[in-house]
């Protein structure tokens, strides 16, 4: 498995999307303001996702 790199596009839990803004021994910290419907999930703006369960969308 390949570990996301900062600046990455992820896609994680049944579609959603973000950039990577940090990555951790175990986890990456995303940041949501990426997708376009952001403010329509009525999400916060970054969230914590294990490596274990992301895809690599776009890599820098």
């Amino acid at each position: 498995m390949k570990i996301a790199e900062i600046g990455d596009i992820i896609e994680f839990r049944e579609g959603l999307k973000g950039i990577v803004e940090k990555v951790n021994e175990n986890s990456v910290i995303v940041d949501l303001t990426y997708m376009s419907n952001y403010r329509d999930l009525d999400l916060e703006s970054r969230t914590v996702v294990n490596h274990k369960n992301y895809r690599i969308i776009n890599a820098v």
